[in-house]
């Protein structure tokens, strides 16, 4: 039996939400900020009633307006819990409660120290994470399965069952798998590490089911590509703590204030202590103003600001000999005809102990003799055999040129040094100042001083990801530690943190997330690139190179192609954890091409976010104060839970029971229906759908039945089956009420890993290669700066250069640069729609422009503007931003469509395009140096390149509301409709199936 229902009403809670509602109200919640729970602004800053207590010792007045703070201090229960959000915070927090609901939360503080020299780690949180438990009993919480009964977005919703929603969607996945297109079922979920166990529960299923899971850290432009590039692994960090023992740090493109706010005190320490703090950002940003210089190079320039930086190391002598001798490619040498490493094989005479000896590397050590380079991979068992060492027991020179008698002929070779130092020779110091701006001296200066202390570091953030050439930025950024022999050591390094992107536990999650080890796994950026209809707009030699690497299976695009050389459209997905509709680069084209691909459209969610209203059935998930998991980030080498502080809302269940739920359901009609098995034509195996229940709770490591139905149960398993926290050979286990009591330290580290967790010190990477001497997992066995790559060859890649991005909109035309920065006062879209957080800042969507662009349009300080391209338009506020540079406006990423009059948002003028370079395989035969994995190695999404210009709306014409604080503070007549405009909150509440 189904109802139609307007979720914004109140009267369609269930007992259990009025009650948490009533609760509240009787606390004097509803008479502090008005019955609407948002207020206005007079009733929030109207001061005139207090009363001044003179002797608030001998004599205090009764005054019932401060029973609540009172009562905040008084509880009944407490529990151990934190923030699932894409976030690197990872902070522990308390929870406290009162008659059975979330009363108030704190940051827990307890974190054990490993090293008195370091500052303290607790307390850890920020001002948002302390005001989640508004989110528990918010109006825009989803608390019962609904159906929609209008078109997609139209915000037209049903009511129904639990055993509705999981009959229709059980349906949909039978027919797709019966049809024998199991590879057109979706599974999109960001980052593990926030809480594997919610990200297991849906990635399970899926893969059960033979479907799709999608990568996330390419797909968000979080992935570094220059990383798996040079370093043959994706972003290893050390933990913040190892800030502090940096002598010279540079924030690069990382607003460490704004974005890693429970870790920016080891970087204001560190300062304290005595190193240099040095910022690289285009704007004068929050951490800009805590550095002891500010660099503001050109946006998208880092690359030939790095390069600069790096030529005035280089000829300078100030670069590790030792270091570029053992640990880098710049020894190898490369042949002049064809642009290709020498290798041992070409090499006449050349002795080779090697069962792949074309793929052994040439160097010649001092006295003029030809030897092969230790540790290349055709001396090794795969990408990651430490069974041979990169050691060397010869000099090996770095400036070599010379002819070499191979089984061509003679050949010119040239070390990949000396290709480096011509490519650098062409950064001089006029031609960085006229790309980037920055002073000729300056950029000198602030490498002689990098060069020249015992332990530099470099903090990368994503302001450097966004742009089309993000490999080259990144590469050219990494050399510099690289030639200083910053690697490896305490206080050194490269350290990137954009998304928890790697997990500590990976053994326990990969086997609990992917039982059958067989995986389906999808750069998202390509399938969205090509089911968005964006193949046919894009241009002819990138098309050509996209479809290259798909027929070559490089890059794996699914459905996968039928023997009629057919591919069936994406039928089914599933999202949770996420908001994908929103965050989706191309975004017009994802709703107007690829959304009506999809016959089921599945959102498992706590609050109603643009996916979920896009949806065709929205799931009620438990918040993150209502379940079991776990928590991790390489932001610390900690280990803490989610525990439930109250039972879910309404008739919510957590990501685990969902799912498994939902398993059941299939297993049941599959059995009603005769189901046979079907042949994976892809794996050795049977996707049985009469057996998909009893297989998701089964324990498929200990073939134990029902062994995981429940979430702390699979917590439990992440725990017991990974080295960090289960090392084998001793009787140390980390258990999950363990920490419950207390967040514990890791106790070692996994294979996936290139440092050991120390006692006492703060964990620092690539320990393996530099200090142990093992192959770094490259395709030379060391750092490698020269890629031989036919792509790269081709496109003038294979070093570090600085080239500039592809010509998207003519700057005559569009005269502004756009930047979509990540904000202060939201994760990705979670809180943007909090009225606390909002009251924080000025409530809707803004743009920020330099006072010069401003009043060459004519727009002041709260103007609004239409900001428009080719692509689209958005109408927000304008906010004067005296701190940016001319020529670029900024518009935070993470608003949610709903919250703009058009229901476009700050991505609808950002287009989708990819790189080719990172679409490659390499070595292009066996690819164990580059190949897809996901999250390791993809087509990264582009947010910047874009141009843009700004108009003021005039008087009368504006859409846009006045503000997101409520009706109080909102309530304007439209000048179209005659109607009361209700804000973004209100809006949601439309949307909902609220007030036409």
């Amino acid at each position: 039996m189904t109802d139609t229902t307007n979720t914004s009403d109140e009267s369609t809670r269930d007992e259990s939400g009025t009650a948490r509602r009533d609760f509240l109200k009787g606390a004097g919640v509803a008479a502090a900020v008005g019955a609407t729970g948002l207020g206005s602004a007079q009733d929030l800053t109207e001061m005139t009633a207090l009363e001044v207590v003179d002797d608030p010792i001998g004599n205090y007045p009764y005054r019932d307006w401060e029973d609540l703070y009172r009562e905040e201090w008084d509880w009944d229960g407490k529990a151990r819990s934190t923030h699932s959000v894409n976030c690197t915070g990872s902070c522990s927090w308390q929870v406290y409660t009162r008659n059975g609901q979330v009363w108030r939360e704190e940051q827990a503080g307890d974190y054990p120290r490993f090293d008195e020299s370091l500052p303290d780690p607790n307390p850890r949180g920020c001002q948002k994470g302390a005001c989640f438990s508004d989110y528990v009993n918010a109006d825009q919480r989803v608390t019962h399965p609904l159906r929609r009964t209008g078109e997609r977005g139209e915000g037209k919703w049903e009511r129904i069952s639990w055993d509705e929603a999981l009959t229709e969607i059980a349906e949909e996945v039978i027919d797709a798998v019966e049809d024998e297109e199991y590879d057109a079922i979706s599974g999109f979920t960001p980052i593990p590490a926030m809480s594997p166990v919610s990200f297991a529960s849906g990635s399970r299923l899926v893969n059960l089911l033979g479907g799709v899971s999608h990568s996330f850290y390419d797909w968000y432009s979080d992935l570094p590509p220059g990383q798996p590039i040079t370093w043959g692994t994706q972003t290893e960090n050390a933990e913040s703590a190892d800030w502090y023992n940096a002598d010279y740090i540079i924030a690069w493109g990382s607003n460490i204030n704004v974005t890693r706010i429970p870790d920016a005190k080891y970087f204001l320490e560190a300062g304290y202590d005595g190193a240099k703090r040095v910022g690289i950002f285009t704007d004068y940003s929050q951490t800009a103003i805590h550095c002891d210089e500010w660099i503001g190079p050109e946006p998208g320039s880092d690359t030939a600001l790095a390069l600069g930086m790096a030529r005035t190391i280089v000829d300078e002598g100030l670069y590790d000999e030792e270091h570029l001798k053992e640990q880098t490619d710049m020894p190898l040498l490369v042949r002049e005809d064809t642009g290709k490493f020498l290798r041992a094989s070409e090499v006449s005479g050349l002795s080779v102990d090697a069962d792949r000896p074309e793929k052994v590397f040439v160097m010649q050590d001092a006295d003029g003799t030809l030897r092969t380079a230790p540790g290349s991979l055709g001396e090794r068992d795969g990408q990651h055999d430490h069974s041979v060492s990169i050691e060397l027991d010869f000099d090996p020179e770095l400036a070599v040129k010379r002819t070499v008698g191979t089984t061509d002929g003679d050949i010119e070779t040239r070390s990949v040094w000396l290709n480096l130092r011509d490519e650098l020779s062409e950064y001089t110091p006029e031609r960085v100042n006229e790309i980037t701006g920055v002073g000729r001296q300056t950029h000198q200066k602030i490498a002689r001083e990098f060069a020249e202390v015992d332990r530099a570091k470099i903090i990368h953030g994503k302001g450097v990801n966004d742009w089309y050439h993000n490999d080259l930025g990144n590469r050219s950024i990494q050399l510099l530690v690289t030639l200083t022999g910053n690697l490896g050591r305490q206080g050194t390094g490269l350290d990137h943190y954009v998304g928890q992107e790697k997990i500590w536990t990976f053994n326990g999650w990969k086997n609990l997330s992917f039982p059958t080890g067989s995986v389906r796994g999808v750069p998202t950026t390509l399938w969205t690139y090509y089911h968005a209809g964006i193949m046919e707009n894009t241009d002819p030699d990138t098309a050509a190179k996209i479809r290259e690497s798909i027929d070559k299976g490089w890059m794996p695009l699914y459905p996968s192609e039928r023997d009629d050389s057919g591919r069936p459209d994406p039928r089914v997905m599933f999202v949770w954890r996420g908001n994908y509709f929103n965050q989706a680069k191309g975004n017009i084209a994802v709703e107007e091409e690829l959304w009506p691909k999809l016959d089921l459209v599945v959102d498992i969610n706590f609050r109603m976010d643009s996916t979920a209203l896009n949806s065709d059935i929205v799931l009620p998930t438990a918040s993150h104060y209502e379940k079991h998991d776990l928590s991790e980030t390489d932001m610390h080498t900690y280990v803490h839970p989610f525990t439930p502080a109250v039972e879910p809302l309404g008739e919510s269940k957590t990501d685990w029971q969902i799912f498994r739920d939902l398993a059941a359901k299939i297993q049941e009609l599959a059995a009603d229906r005769g189901t046979e098995p079907v042949d994976d034509r892809k794996f050795d195996r049977q996707i049985d759908l009469q057996s998909v229940h009893d297989d998701y709770v089964r324990d498929w490591l200990d073939d134990e039945p029902g062994a995981l139905s429940e979430d702390k149960a699979a917590a439990e398993f992440i725990l017991e089956n990974s080295e960090e926290t289960n090392p084998e050979g001793t009787d140390e286990q980390i258990t999950f009420d363990e920490i419950d009591e207390q967040p514990k330290r890791l106790l070692e580290t996994g294979d996936h890993w290139s440092s050991d967790i120390e006692e006492g010190e703060a964990y620092t990477p690539w320990k393996d290669y530099v200090q142990d001497k093992n192959p770094w997992p490259t395709f030379t066995g060391r750092q490698q700066y020269y890629i031989d790559h036919d792509w790269f060859l081709e496109l003038d890649e294979q070093l570090p250069t600085h080239k500039e991005a592809p010509v998207l909109q003519e700057k005559s035309e569009y005269p502004l640069g756009y930047n979509t920065p990540h904000s202060r006062w939201s994760i990705h879209s979670t809180w943007r729609d909090s009225s606390k957080m909002l009251r924080l800042q000025r409530g809707e969507p803004t743009v920020y422009l330099n006072p010069d662009d401003a009043e060459e349009r004519g727009i002041e300080d709260g103007d609004t503007v239409r900001v428009y391209n080719d692509l689209d338009s958005v109408e927000v506020q304008a906010k004067i931003y005296p701190s940016g540079e001319p020529g670029t406006v900024r518009h935070f990423f993470s608003w949610e469509r709903f919250q703009y009059p058009d229901r476009n948002n700050f991505n609808s003028l950002v287009p989708m395009y990819m790189k080719p370079t990172q679409l490659v395989q390499y070595p292009e035969d066996t690819g164990e140096h580059l190949h897809f994995f996901p999250n390791y190695w993809g087509p990264t999404g582009v947010n910047s390149d874009v141009r843009i210009e700004v108009e003021k709306v005039e008087e009368g014409a504006a859409s846009l509301d006045a503000g997101l604080l409520g009706e109080s503070a909102t309530e304007l007549e439209s000048p179209d409709s005659g109607s009361k405009s209700r804000g973004a909150l209100g809006r949601v509440s439309d949307l909902l199936g609220g007030d036409d």
